[in-house]
């Protein structure tokens, strides 16, 4: 359809435009129509308009949404006071064919009291001002008295008014001026008020938030701990990838990243429910197959609807800190980096498919050999899937490797590695990233284990001097969770003895004469000043 000509506009017109006109609805009762107000000038193209209620129930009718200003008579009788003034005034009506004594008899308390009712007293014309702003709650409200009484004017503007007027000084450029100014003053306070709720909203949903992000348990691991998280939603600090690491009693160090589809505050809610799931079910014993099974479970139970799925990658690193157990479901492969070599991709051929596809699909455990010295990184496909330059190119899983190569040559690890790489791809994208983007990093660094327990402190440790286990089952065997052979035949790694190669307390004397040495146990969970990584001494990690 033709878009219309524009056609000139008149001066008449711009003034009496809808868009820039106010609304006053006045309030008052006067029936000797002594209160007339006064006529408006329109000023800057502004025409106020002007509607008239006798009683409040006729405010209520007139009050709709155009209604920009409410000018309020103090005077104004209540509900109560407007039906004993009805009343009265039918009294007075029917005794009008009374003697003239009788009327003037029945006249002198009925105007006593209907001055009463008029007047209203102070408490009285509060109460009708504050049911007027019950009524009206995000309109401009002005007080008018016809006392010159600032006590009351003053109280009527603590109340909740906007501004007051005196009724014998009213005049036309008077009440313009009221009526633009608390108009205006009560747009600014409804946008503070806003402001406020919306902070308070704000760091309620971030206190919540902040307290479903996960705690690493590495308490008595020689791994150091690192991740990045930034979700896709603005103003969000979750969003439905999630992540999770775990060290079990017997020693082995489990590590999870998932993303469920989709990046609203639903699929946020499932990310923290498949996480706390996976914490319980690997502090539980299971692994693996039997794990992914159970989560897959829990997944179709709790998501909103079938089309729903999730993807995930879990591994579980072995006491030594050698080997790994991987399990991929439909999840980019983790990046592995040796010492003095470049970082590759581990193999995902015989993964399974992403957690809720397919009713009863497995999920294969692969080993893979890490060596003394490594760096794994996990990550969601929000890192590999923004954009590079203004084309439609991704980044891609290749791109990630290389940029990870890079800064490892500049000699980034760690903290700055996975911040240096969060940023890289946003400058990449050439903005935020719309997806939500989870990075995890576990690192191992022999030399520095050996410096560390060379020292005379014992093992070294992200939290400190690792605890004594008395025993090591393999998590993840081929017999299922727990259910093989373990590498001792029931023994401990040590045979009963001590790091440093003397009995333990319950396996012989030691080099205290036989005296049990007297090491601290950190409970799970407990902070300590000894993280290198800085995110697994029991605090959050940063975003």
């Amino acid at each position: 359809m033709p878009a219309p000509e524009p056609q000139e506009q008149t001066p008449l017109a711009a003034e009496t435009s809808p868009a820039t006109d106010l609304t006053l609805l006045v309030i008052e009762d006067d029936p000797a129509g002594t209160f007339t107000v006064p006529e408006l000038p329109a000023s800057a193209g502004t025409r106020i308009r002007v509607r008239t209620a006798r009683n409040l129930t006729e405010a209520d009718r007139l009050l709709t949404d155009d209604v920009d200003c409410i000018l309020l008579d103090l005077a104004l009788p209540t509900g109560a006071e407007a039906r004993a003034t009805r009343a009265t005034r039918a009294t007075r009506a029917g005794n009008v064919h009374g003697t003239t004594g009788s009327a003037q008899g029945a006249t002198g308390p009925t105007e006593t009291a209907e001055a009463t009712g008029a007047g209203g007293g102070g408490a009285d014309a509060l109460a009708t001002l504050r049911h007027v702003l019950r009524l009206a709650p995000r309109h401009a409200v002005l007080a008018l008295t016809s006392r010159d009484d600032t006590e009351l004017a003053a109280e009527a503007v603590r109340v909740g008014a906007q501004d007051y007027l005196f009724r014998g000084e009213l005049d036309g450029r008077l009440l313009s001026r009221a009526i633009r100014y608390a108009v205006e003053r009560k747009r600014a306070d409804l946008a503070q008020h806003q402001l406020t709720e919306s902070r308070l909203r704000a760091q309620e949903n971030a206190r919540l938030e902040r307290g479903l992000l996960p705690t690493p348990l590495l308490t008595g691991s020689d791994l150091r701990f690192a991740a990045r998280y930034r979700p896709g939603r603005s103003r969000a600090l979750l969003g439905g990838d999630f992540y999770d690491t775990v060290r079990t009693p017997d020693g082995t160090v489990h590590a999870m990243i998932g993303d469920v589809c989709g990046h609203g505050p639903d699929e946020a809610a499932l990310g923290v429910e498949l996480r706390i799931a996976w914490r319980a079910l690997t502090l539980a014993g299971l692994c693996g197959d039997e794990l992914l099974a159970t989560l897959q479970q829990v997944l179709e139970h709790e998501r909103q609807s079938e089309e729903v799925f999730a993807t995930l990658c879990a591994v579980d690193i072995a006491p030594d800190g050698r080997r790994a157990g991987l399990c991929i479901a439909g999840h980019p492969a983790p990046l592995l980096a040796r010492h003095g070599r470049a970082a590759h991709l581990l193999p995902c051929e015989d993964g399974g498919p992403a957690l809720g596809l397919l009713p009863r699909a497995r999920w294969p455990r692969r080993q893979v050999d890490l060596g003394g010295s490594w760096s794994l990184m996990m990550y969601t496909d929000g890192l590999i899937e923004g954009r590079v330059g203004e084309g439609t190119r991704r980044l891609g899983q290749d791109g990630m490797v290389a940029m990870i190569n890079q800064q490892l040559a500049e000699g980034l690890t760690g903290e700055d590695l996975l911040e240096a790489a969060v940023t890289r791809v946003r400058q990449l994208n050439g903005d935020e990233l719309t997806d939500d983007v989870a990075v995890l990093l576990l690192d191992r660094d022999q030399e520095r284990i050996r410096r560390y327990a060379g020292s005379g402190l014992g093992a070294y440790t992200s939290r400190g001097p690792a605890p004594h286990s008395d025993r090591y089952s393999a998590p993840c065997s081929d017999h299922g969770p727990g259910g093989g052979r373990n590498p001792n035949d029931g023994r401990s790694p040590n045979d009963g003895r001590s790091p440093s190669g003397d009995r333990s307390p319950s396996g012989g004397p030691n080099r205290n004469g036989g005296r049990a040495m007297n090491i601290p146990r950190p409970r799970p969970g407990s902070a300590s000043s000894t993280n290198a990584a800085g995110a697994a001494s029991g605090q959050r990690p940063p975003l």
